[in-house]
């Protein structure tokens, strides 16, 4: 299959292998050209790397604003890490819509990646607006205000089973905006962190891949089974994990010592192992 790449600060971006690493769900490729919806936008990726947005925003959701050379530099500390960058060279991290972000994790806890996107392409055709892009057919993403007025039945029947509480919850927040993501991108990681898990059916791992993806916070990690099962088979040594769950307070030690061990960009760290063990298991992804 032809990868599809466009230069990006002077380096490549493989927009397969990132699409397809764990990070977005509602995208679909068509012949050459990758389709995703962002919040109320629909990316278009040509074959030529061009981006196209339906709403004609200036978006940064390929993060151009990185140093990707800088961040692979000070992110290969080891073995380990120079493997899994060496094997999927132009993965990146995504910018994507805070809110859709922080839905999509919030159903995400104890699923995979298949029921994931099926649950949150029901949402949205039950509660986004219909429209045509490139002559196809789309759903943005539902708004927090139209999830905060729908019935728990009504969001249950998208697939979300005990989260449907949690989402009509964090679309209430934010539709009061009593949820200010501007205020947790600029904020400190520890803020935001403190901040994202006050919603309900938000843990340490589901709070950081909100702050990775959507909210600038490069020293997430997020740190879920597939996350620990590589650190206990490569990193045994240096992190020391002694069980397979952690608790909140185990969570917040070892992020500390994984951020310093791969620095303030351990996100995109976290991203291409997570890509490389997933992919080592032949999992599949959109």
């Amino acid at each position: 299959m032809k990868k599809l790449l466009c230069k990006m600060q002077n380096c490549v971006i493989n927009v397969d292998s990132s699409i397809n690493s764990g990070q977005v769900f509602l995208w679909k490729k068509n012949n050459a050209n990758w389709y995703g919806v962002n919040g109320q936008d629909i990316l278009k990726i040509t074959n030529s790397g061009d981006i196209k947005s339906y709403q004609n925003d200036k978006t940064d959701f390929f993060r151009k604003k990185d140093n990707i050379e800088k961040i692979i530099k000070s992110i290969s500390k080891d073995d380990v890490t120079k493997k899994a960058i060496k094997q999927y060279p132009g993965l990146r991290v995504f910018e994507q819509d805070p809110f859709q972000c922080l839905i999509s994790f919030i159903v995400s806890s104890n699923s995979n990646i298949q029921k994931i996107k099926n649950s949150l392409e029901k949402m949205s055709k039950r509660f986004g607006i219909k429209t045509e892009f490139d002559d196809q057919e789309f759903f943005l993403f539902p708004k927090p205000e139209k999830l905060a007025k729908a019935s728990i039945n009504e969001i249950k029947s998208c697939g979300v089973g005990y989260r449907a509480n949690f989402i009509k919850e964090a679309a209430n927040r934010t539709a009061l905006k009593k949820i200010d993501f501007e205020y947790l991108k600029k904020c400190s990681y520890q803020e935001a962190k403190k901040e994202i898990c006050q919603i309900p059916g938000v843990g340490n791992k589901v709070a950081d891949c909100i702050m990775l993806f959507s909210l600038n916070k490069l020293e997430s990690f997020p740190l879920d089974r597939w996350m620990i099962r590589i650190l206990e088979k490569y990193y045994s040594d240096k992190f020391q994990l002694e069980t397979k769950t952690i608790t909140e307070k185990q969570y917040g030690i070892l992020h500390e010592k994984i951020v310093n061990h791969f620095g303030p960009f351990a996100g995109y760290a976290q991203q291409f192992l997570f890509k490389m063990e997933r992919e080592n298991y032949q999992k599949k992804w959109l």
